[in-house]
C-alpha cells in the first residue's frame, strides 16, 4: 500500500513538472502572440545591421513596442530590409519616425529604438520608416582608434625627424 501512495506522489509531481516546462517553454518562446492580429508591421532600410537578429526588441524610450520579424537584403539597393511587428496599442507613431540600432549595454545584443516624429499623420500596417541610422559595430570603431594612434604616433615621429633635421641644417 505505501509503494502505490509513493508511486501516485512521485506520478503527481513528474506530471507538474513536465507541465511547469511546457510553460516555462512558451513563456520563453513567445507564442503569446499565435492567434492574435494585435500587432501591425512596419519596415525599414538600414546600411548597416551590425548583429541585429530576428525577434531582437523594437523600443521607443526604452519601453518595448514590439520586435523584429524579419531581416532580407534588398538585392536592388543591398541594403538591409528589417521587418518589425509592433503591438496595436501602439498605434500612434508618426510617420516621421526614424529608427535607429543601439546595442543593449557595451558588449549585449543589438535591438531598434524608434523615435517618434511630430506628424499628425501615422503609420499604418506595411508603412516604411525613411529615417534611419545604422548601427555602430564595435569592430569598426576599435579599428579606426587603432589606425588614428597609429597615425598620430607617426606624426609625431615625423615632426621630431624634421625639427632634428631643421636643427642640424642651423648648424
Amino acid at each position: 500500500m505505501k509503494i502505490r501512495i509513493v508511486d501516485f506522489v512521485v506520478g503527481i509531481f513528474v506530471i507538474a513538472a513536465f507541465l511547469a516546462l511546457v510553460f516555462l517553454a512558451f513563456k520563453v518562446s513567445d507564442f503569446s502572440h499565435l492567434g492574435k492580429h494585435d500587432y501591425y508591421n512596419i519596415t525599414a532600410e538600414f546600411d548597416n545591421i551590425g548583429g541585429l537578429k530576428t525577434r531582437a526588441p523594437v523600443a521607443v524610450s526604452g519601453v518595448k513596442v514590439g520586435e523584429v520579424t524579419d531581416i532580407a537584403l534588398d538585392g536592388n539597393n543591398f541594403r538591409a530590409v528589417v521587418t518589425m511587428r509592433i503591438s496595436e496599442k501602439y498605434h500612434n507613431l508618426p510617420i516621421d519616425t526614424s529608427a535607429n540600432i543601439f546595442t543593449q549595454g557595451i558588449l549585449g545584443s543589438n535591438y531598434v529604438s524608434l523615435a517618434p516624429g511630430f506628424e499628425e499623420s501615422n503609420l499604418k500596417n506595411g508603412d516604411r520608416i525613411e529615417t534611419t541610422h545604422p548601427a555602430l559595430v564595435l569592430e569598426n570603431l576599435i579599428g579606426q582608434l587603432i589606425y588614428n594612434l597609429k597615425s598620430d604616433k607617426n606624426k609625431s615621429n615625423n615632426v621630431k625627424e624634421s625639427a632634428a633635421e631643421a636643427k642640424a641644417t642651423a648648424k
